[in-house]
């Protein structure tokens, strides 16, 4: 009847507005929507996408990770709350999101890397342990009693089979990468990746590139102090993840600087043309 049938096309619209914004389907990281969205996993990746922008690149003599790490209080001390861990001597990780939840993953990594060395007495290949990450992330996108990891994690490796960067995510989605970014500068940062030619870069001239994006994507929250971390697992580390010297630092920065200084005056000068 045409009563039924206006009834059942409200009811329909209903519920399609319904899963479109979350209502009712987004109590559970078990639950999907009519349309196929699982919607805590999505809230999980806006907790990345609202934090500190992360960036790896992969050089032709290591791998190097920089992460923008915005300072919460001026008491904090220098070096504290720190964003980029050590997993094992061979591989690093760099977050973006809540670090508490990436903690975890760090936890995780290195029982994983632990685990390896222990069964055939050899350092955890970075494929797979980007397969581990990658499954206990996804792991807690399937059941109601637990919520997914609100960070995203960029693993650096230098094994066998030379440097490897790969990044995974809240859905569990884990992939190699050749450049990588991660946070609330990623798309500033992706498309300044898309432009250089990482493979021929080594990790000192990659530490002044990764420098130069954090500082650029850092301009859309200018109002808010900010430490570079920076770290790198190369040739000249002995191919041990660690920190990047000081002088390597004190260089990147200064560089970056002057750069964001530069495009600063170019654009003053446009504007003085324009008018």
């Amino acid at each position: 009847s045409p009563t039924s049938a206006r009834h059942h096309a409200r009811t329909s619209a209903q519920r399609h507005t319904m899963s479109s914004i979350g209502t009712g389907y987004d109590l559970s990281a078990g639950t999907f929507s009519p349309d196929g969205r699982v919607f805590q996993v999505e809230y999980a990746a806006k907790a990345v996408e609202n934090r500190g922008t992360a960036v790896g690149i992969v050089c032709k003599d290591g791998v190097v990770l920089g992460v923008e790490k915005l300072i919460l209080s001026k008491m904090l001390m220098e070096g504290s709350n720190k964003h980029i861990f050590s997993v094992d001597e061979h591989a690093g990780l760099a977050c973006s999101g809540l670090v508490t939840d990436a903690r975890q993953i760090v936890n995780r990594a290195r029982a994983e890397a632990r685990s390896h060395r222990s069964a055939y007495g050899e350092d955890i290949p970075g494929r797979v342990l980007n397969e581990r990450i990658g499954s206990f992330y996804h792991v807690y996108t399937l059941y109601g009693h637990v919520r997914p990891f609100g960070c995203s994690v960029l693993v650096g490796v230098y094994d066998c089979d030379g440097p490897k960067l790969y990044m995974a995510e809240p859905s569990g989605v884990s992939y190699e990468y050749t450049a990588c970014a991660a946070g609330k500068g990623r798309q500033i940062a992706m498309t300044k990746l898309e432009k250089l030619k990482v493979g021929e870069m080594t990790c000192r001239e990659a530490a002044v590139e990764v420098a130069k994006i954090i500082y650029e994507a850092h301009q859309e929250m200018k109002d808010k102090d900010f430490e570079l971390e920076l770290s790198w697992i190369c040739d000249e580390s002995n191919k041990v993840h660690c920190f990047v010297p000081q002088d390597v630092y004190d260089d990147a920065v200064q560089k970056a600087k002057a750069a964001l200084e530069e495009d600063d005056s170019e654009d003053e000068d446009e504007d003085e043309d324009v008018e």
